[in-house]
């Protein structure tokens, strides 16, 4: 070999590598709106979806949060110092436009909470994604969306996959529960007389464990209706969401619900206090689950199942974040 085609190919080996030809994710969101957006996406702010940043572990990817990711035990108990850094840009209800133009983010992802903001904000020249996943594969398309935005696709599916492993021992446990036999089950949101109706993710929870859905008659997510109404349906068992202002308690030793049978049997049970657009679905699914049927689940140690998917899926264990004393 000359020294002349010696050097060539010490140049040609010193040059910087061609840029590899730019990717793109095209995606309809909840609002029946098509998004494309180049990934990964290296400025990202979460409104919604906050939960899924450590399974995706993009941290350095996000320029701006939702105000209620600083009191999500979650994010607090993997990165409490990497989160006071990161700007809290309002919430999707109090959207702060001028801060989102400041950050020029390559895409805001919101909900369908106030469609007029998301479309504002689109007509600022900001690319936003509006999310509502009302169903598990809904929201497994929400994951591998994001899974997608931020280039780590792979850590998507298998979260994906140990939410399945959790699903599946659910269903095999509660498999062929008699009709005559499902507990009738309601689902109380913000406001004790606010129901679940037969859309959304708790319907499809319901469905999953064996229960048959009170509130199946409000052909909608979520509507409020009368005490009377509450009664007439008698449910067995009364779910109530993590972040609702009153405790099951509240309602067991409220005398106007007495004529419900989930409240004479104080069977009425509040939620952990984690986000349901994430993994987290799932152990929330196995709890409610063992709560609706504690015979199907007595051999089966909850804490350390839940703990295994902890720290399977986020790489710590449930202890720094445990709610669920069984």
């Amino acid at each position: 070999m000359t020294n002349r085609l010696l050097l060539i190919i010490l140049l040609l080996l010193t040059l910087p590598a061609p840029d590899a030809p730019a990717a793109s994710l095209t995606y309809k969101d909840k609002m029946g709106r098509t998004v494309t957006i180049r990934t990964p996406v290296k400025r990202a702010v979460l409104y919604e979806t906050y939960e899924l940043l450590p399974v995706t572990g993009a941290w350095d990817q996000v320029a701006g949060i939702s105000r209620y990711a600083w009191d999500n035990d979650l994010l607090m108990a993997l990165k409490p110092d990497l989160l006071r850094r990161i700007p809290a840009v309002g919430s999707a209800m109090d959207t702060n436009a001028e801060t989102l133009l400041k950050l020029k983010p390559d895409v805001v992802l919101t909900w369908v909470v106030d469609p007029q903001v998301v479309r504002f904000l689109e007509q600022k020249g900001l690319p936003v994604i509006a999310v509502y996943p009302e169903s598990v594969p809904e929201l497994y398309d929400v994951m591998r969306m994001e899974g997608k935005l931020f280039g780590r696709e792979k850590k998507v599916e298998t979260a994906i996959a140990k939410m399945e492993e959790i699903f599946s021992l659910i269903r095999s446990r509660t498999a062929g529960i008699p009709a005559g036999r499902r507990k009738k089950a309601l689902y109380l949101t913000g406001k004790p007389t606010k129901v679940n109706g037969r859309i959304g993710v708790t319907n499809d929870l319901f469905n999953m464990i064996g229960l048959d859905n009170a509130g199946r008659e409000i052909n909608e997510r979520s509507a409020e209706v009368s005490l009377e109404r509450i009664i007439s349906w008698n449910p067995d068992l009364i779910f109530v969401w993590g972040s609702a202002r009153y405790s099951a308690a509240d309602l067991m030793n409220n005398p106007q619900w007495r004529y419900i049978k989930a409240i004479r049997n104080r069977d009425v049970h509040k939620e952990p206090k984690w986000g349901t657009w994430s993994p987290r679905l799932a152990p929330i699914a196995l709890w409610m689950a063992a709560t609706a049927y504690p015979e199907r689940f007595r051999d089966l140690d909850l804490n350390k199942t839940i703990d295994r998917f902890y720290r399977d899926v986020y790489g710590i264990p449930y202890a720094k974040v445990r709610q669920i004393e069984k």
